[in-house]
């Protein structure tokens, strides 16, 4: 694959970025991808491994050798068709996946991966520039109607693939734009929502009903989960009008901190705080936004959410910045011979990290302060683990100034009371009980409801959703005509 003996002649090479300076003035993408002699070159690294564990490394199993060689080779148009085979949206996983293929690569086991993220998302840019993503409208209707309830990378896929299977496919969103987390949970700098809205063209081209600001069920009046929708519909009427329900809502229900003082004016999830963002760069009016300018901003958690916190409080003109942690720190490098081909675990520092943010690690919140109703700090205590316990260290805790607090420690899993609207068993941790087997895979304990992505699997990435959807389309297929022709 590529060239034989590429690896061995050019070093990895980056995707870069515009100056911090220059993307802190705005909300778009600042991300250089590489050009097609760059790609080449890169993709030439490829080596003839024998055992590619970078497709298994990646949860679509996408094709990457032969996308590879195709790019080294200059046949651009073969390489976009190899990577739809197996993923619908390569656009979204070229910017926003953590990209495990990489740390499968062999190549790694000693020296740096090939760059399967950047050439995917150079291979895909050039796909729209040059016209070749069409819409493949299917030649045969099946007359069987379909609903996918959320919008977000599983109900693109499932909604997409059930479609080109000849399904009358109608997408439901409770938010009053399609895309789910993709378009209010990430933000417009790591990933331009035209890029969303160019695909729902496509899909609508391809026959499929998309109808947002309806809600599905109900949402608990206590949710802090985002909700613009206008209209409401019923369980029972979805299966009355629909021969198949799939149910792909995300893992929206944000893990709380209960500790003293949290119900001080202030302390906020991170996604009450992130989609405001989105809404006023899509051009919406906000009567009062939260905004992080002139503020001292601590942000709880450090994932991916955490780092988006922090890149927005930046682009507000945040006084100050802080993420805690309340792991320790992780090696600067892991021990490969440990972890390959697996997900390493090391420290990862994000663009947002580089501009601007100080990071605490192994740090635990005991108080959120406040005066007048309002957070002012908090009052924090270092913490290390012995014997799989967290334990507090004497004499040291420490008050921190806050202005503004963004909880940002992952999510529990969906809103239950959806699930609990159509019937659905969860399992331990509150997420829809389906298995994935082949014979009845994705399917509920109730007839003809379907579940996938977050809503099946718990908090996941991007890239699992689109597994699920592609996946699940496959078993709701079956389901209808008894066989499917849709790849698993």
């Amino acid at each position: 694959m590529g060239k034989i003996t590429g690896f061995m002649e050019y070093p990895r090479i980056e995707e870069g970025y515009k100056p911090v300076a220059e993307r802190l003035k705005h909300y778009k993408e600042f991300v250089i991808g590489l050009d097609g002699k760059q790609s080449s070159v890169q993709a030439a690294r490829c080596m003839d491994c024998g055992t590619p564990f970078c497709n298994n490394g990646c949860p679509v199993n996408n094709i990457i050798p032969d996308f590879n060689d195709l790019v080294y080779r200059g046949d651009w148009k073969s390489a976009i068709e190899v990577l739809h085979s197996t993923n619908n949206f390569p656009e979204f996983t070229g910017r926003i996946c953590p990209a495990p293929c990489e740390a499968a690569c062999t190549l790694y086991v000693n020296d740096d991966a090939v760059g399967i993220k950047s050439i995917e998302h150079a291979i895909i840019d050039r796909a729209w520039a040059e016209g070749w993503v069409k819409p493949q409208l299917s030649a045969l209707k099946t007359g069987k109607k379909v609903a996918v309830v959320g919008s977000g990378p599983a109900g693109l896929a499932a909604s997409q693939q059930l479609a080109r299977a000849g399904h009358e496919v109608t997408l439901f969103e409770k938010n009053d734009r399609a895309g789910g987390l993709l378009r209010y949970g990430i933000p417009d700098f790591k990933m331009e929502k035209s890029h969303i809205d160019r695909r729902l063209e496509q899909m609508k081209a391809e026959g499929v009903t998309v109808r947002t600001g309806v809600m599905v069920g109900s949402l608990p009046k206590d949710s802090k989960v985002t909700n613009w929708a206008r209209e409401t519909l019923s369980p029972e009427q979805l299966l009355q009008d629909f021969d198949a329900v799939l149910l792909t809502g995300g893992a929206e229900q944000s893990r709380d901190l209960p500790v003293p003082g949290r119900d001080l004016d202030g302390i906020h999830f991170a996604m009450e705080f992130l989609p405001q963002q989105n809404k006023v760069n899509a051009g919406d009016k906000l009567k009062a936004q939260l905004r992080a300018q002139g503020k001292h901003v601590i942000v709880i958690g450090g994932g991916d959410t955490g780092s988006d916190c922090v890149g927005t409080s930046n682009r507000h003109g945040a006084a100050s910045v802080t993420q805690f942690e309340l792991m320790p720190q992780p090696p600067i490098e892991e021990n490969r011979p440990m972890t390959w081909p697996y997900w390493p675990y090391r420290l990862r520092t994000s663009s947002s990290h580089d501009e601007g943010c100080d990071r605490e690690f192994a740090i635990s919140t005991k108080e959120f302060i406040g005066e007048k109703g309002r957070v002012t700090g908090l009052k924090t205590v270092r913490v290390e683990w012995k014997d799989g316990k967290m334990v507090e260290l004497p004499g040291s805790e420490k008050v921190l100034k806050a202005d503004l607090v963004l909880l940002a420690m992952g999510f529990v899993g969906p809103v239950g009371s959806v699930l609990d609207a159509f019937g659905v068993e969860k399992d331990p941790r509150g997420n829809a009980r389906a298995g994935v087997e082949a014979a009845g895979g994705y399917l509920t304990n109730v007839p003809k409801v379907f579940a996938a992505g977050d809503m099946r699997r718990g908090q996941s990435l991007v890239v699992w959703a689109i597994r699920e959807g592609r996946q699940a389309a496959r078993a709701v297929d079956e389901f209808l005509m008894g066989c499917s022709d849709l790849p698993r």
